[in-house]
């Protein structure tokens, strides 16, 4: 049976089955006319029933910036863009162990303080656990109110009961939605769990953090689209082996992304490192072959790390490349670039380079250091100790100048670095108490350094 057609007025949106010279409504002439439709697709497609037209509004509008409530842990504020925003959906992910919970539990404890009503519902450890481990963190005083469940309906109801302002979900792998048939921890109830608590968070104004699973890789397990939900994504990492924690906000709707904030695991938990290139380099000693300190920014934050490399004849017929807290790929490349432009040979010589702490480096300005680390490694030749190198190396073997020069220059001056080899175009004007070496190819870098090329 053919659908009867649909007539609207252009001027005030009366919709009738039958067209007229006048509308009835308004009361204006020759206003009415046939609804075409929004859609002509196929059988489930919108079809033409219209939806309720939206407010637009021009760039030009002016809005106050969001109020942001800080945790009282700089860290964590500097990595979130300056405190919590108000009905954000945030997403923690890290290793198993290392620290995410403590880390949350502090975070709950600092915001309750400051006045936010929390609730920290915890999936995967009974509330037990988690009061015992608020007692060791001296954190059993804090007016957070805690729950441990798994049912998302439960969960929802009790949020727009108790009507908080922030919300602790620890894990979002552990939530479950009983109008999904499927597992715990699959595909379809983290996509369905994590949409839930979001929308919910936007309609009712309140903030929520969401602990999530990493794979093997690192990277943050179920669907790449829980990611694009949320606002905010935070990487939480480190080594086991060391006591350094790197929060690394990898996405920011409110802030900076790539920014970083550096804690220190503790018996009494998790403290905020405020001088990170300090303690990089605390444990450094004596210059030594393959030991070069690069100048790096993460973040908005100068950050000085140490490069490690050993090079050594491979016993194997195929020579060993390994790296730790780097791009292997980039690595590959320095190498390729050292035996190409400078006649470097690495061949039948294992590789190895570590960034010492448990750091990880991506910008492309620690190629100088690493070529600075593994020529000194093979030439047997350390550089000297007050002396910090940053720049990016092309396949030409030219080098590139780095951005924020000045800020580099300026953190290795504080820690009483007295001289610096970069790339020359850079700006370091007004950085007194350093000296600055600038090269323009990676040819003469290493026959200004290592007297070859």
């Amino acid at each position: 049976m053919a659908k009867s057609p649909s007539f609207s007025c252009s001027a005030c949106g009366n919709v009738t089955t039958k067209w007229a010279g006048r509308c009835e409504a308004c009361g204006e002439w020759n206003t009415i006319s046939e609804d075409v439709g929004i859609s002509k697709g196929p059988a489930k497609s919108l079809g033409g029933k219209r939806g309720a037209s939206i407010v637009l509004t021009d760039l030009a509008t002016e809005e106050a910036p969001p109020p942001r409530t800080k945790a009282g842990i700089e860290e964590l504020d500097r990595v979130l863009g300056g405190g919590l925003v108000p009905a954000s959906a945030i997403l923690v992910g890290g290793d198993p162990g290392i620290g995410k919970s403590t880390l949350l539990l502090q975070a709950a404890a600092q915001f309750a303080r400051s006045g936010l009503k929390t609730i920290y519902v915890s999936g995967e450890e009974a509330a037990a656990q988690v009061r015992m481990r608020a007692q060791r963190l001296g954190l059993a005083d804090a007016p957070v109110k805690l729950a441990a469940e798994t049912n998302l309906r439960d969960i929802l109801t009790t949020l727009e009961t108790e009507k908080p302002q922030l919300a602790i979900i620890d894990s979002i792998q552990t939530m479950w939605a009983d109008n999904v048939e499927s597992a715990p921890g699959s595909v379809s109830q983290v996509r369905a769990a994590a949409h839930e608590l979001t929308s919910f968070a936007k309609r009712k104004g309140i903030s929520v953090i969401l602990v999530g699973h990493v794979t093997k890789d690192g990277q943050i397990a179920g669907p790449r689209v829980v990611e694009h939900m949320v606002d905010t994504v935070l990487y939480f990492e480190g080594e086991r082996g060391h006591q350094f924690r790197i929060l690394r906000a990898v996405k920011n709707r409110f802030g900076p992304a790539d920014e970083i904030g550096v804690f220190e695991m503790t018996g009494k938990g998790l403290s905020e490192v405020a001088n990170p290139s300090a303690l990089f380099l605390s444990e450094r000693g004596e210059p030594s072959p393959g030991s070069v300190v690069f100048a790096g920014v993460e973040g908005t934050r100068p950050v000085l790390v140490e490069f490690q490399a050993l090079v050594a004849p491979s016993p194997h017929a195929q020579a060993r490349r390994t790296v730790v807290g780097w791009d292997g790929g980039r690595l590959a490349m320095i190498l390729a670039v050292l035996e190409a432009r400078c006649g470097i040979p690495f061949a039948g010589l294992d590789v190895y380079l570590n960034v010492a702490g448990g750091m990880k480096v991506s910008e492309p300005a620690a190629d100088l250091a690493v070529a600075a680390a593994l020529l000194s490694a093979r030439e047997d030749a350390a550089l000297p100790a007050d002396t910090v190198v940053f720049g990016e190396i092309s396949l030409s073997g030219a080098l590139r100048p780095a951005t924020q020069t000045e800020n580099r220059l300026k953190e290795a001056q504080k820690l009483g670095f007295t001289a610096a080899i970069a790339p020359g175009g850079g700006k370091a004007v007004g950085v007194s108490g350093i000296s600055l070496n600038t090269m323009s190819d990676l040819t003469g870098f290493v026959g200004e350094i290592f007297g070859a090329g």
